[in-house]
């Protein structure tokens, strides 16, 4: 049995109000108090410094949603990696499969945000994922070698431990379709051969599952043994569905 954290991410994409984000938390901590497992709320930017001071005396992480991977520029409408350090963020998703598809958010680009993000020492929670096409079609392994190998070129295999992989099934993000145990198991797994092929740390590296996690399936799901815990869309945005998730760890 492996000794990794599991790690439990509410990933609210673009809900939540300033006021919303401050109940929601205020109602999770007392729910997740005990919890030995480490969980990360990804509000909205206009959230992050609400929450940042609501979970603060706690072990609750915060991560943004996206980050630019330059220090500062003529980027309108980006956030930076120092941007979010001086907020007390601790982390940040990057490769979201929204952001691939609806805003052209390349692997070289991740490459680039993947690498800045660890230099600020926040922790990249990098997203990979097949769409239900590839996987109709068998090209399942090779959409998840290609976008870890691009999205992790530019740091080495040490510095790949700090790195968070979440296997999003694209065809099961908010369709209700959950990968079945097994084919999460086997992507997870995969996953860790890759890294174990470049001579990374792989036994470091938490894998996470994220496509439509509930409470009635996550206890099935996290208990695999090479599922280290969620990303979870629509559940985390309820208190109490979230807090049962982190229970199921």
């Amino acid at each position: 049995m492996h000794s990794r954290t599991p790690y439990i991410a509410a990933n609210w994409k673009m809900h939540k109000t300033v006021a919303e984000a401050a109940e929601f938390v205020d109602a999770l901590l007392p729910r997740i108090a005990a919890t030995q497992s480490d969980v990360v709320i990804c509000p909205p930017f206009t959230a992050l410094a609400e929450v940042v001071e609501r979970r603060r005396g706690t072990a609750v992480k915060v991560a943004a949603q996206n980050m630019h991977e330059a220090d500062s520029g003529a980027f309108t409408g980006e956030v930076s990696g120092p941007m979010l350090v001086e907020l007390d963020v601790e982390a940040v998703v990057l490769g979201h499969s929204e952001r691939r598809q609806y805003f052209s958010e390349t692997d070289e680009a991740l490459a680039r945000k993947v690498a800045a993000a660890l230099a600020h020492e926040l922790e990249p929670i990098l997203c990979v994922g097949e769409s239900e096409e590839a996987r109709d079609a068998g090209e399942t392994e090779g959409v998840l070698e290609r976008q870890l190998q691009a999205d992790l070129a530019a740091i080495d295999d040490l510095a790949v431990g700090g790195v968070v992989i979440a296997y999003e099934p694209i065809w099961a993000i908010g369709t209700g379709r959950t990968a079945t145990p097994e084919q999460a198991q086997e992507a997870c797994a995969f996953i860790r051969d890759v890294l174990r092929a470049r001579g990374a740390a792989a036994e470091e590296v938490r894998i996470l599952y994220g496509g439509s996690v509930k409470p009635a399936n996550a206890a099935e799901l996290l208990a695999l043994p090479d599922v280290d815990g969620a990303l979870v869309g629509g559940a985390s945005l309820d208190p109490e569905e979230f807090a049962a998730i982190v229970d199921a760890t």
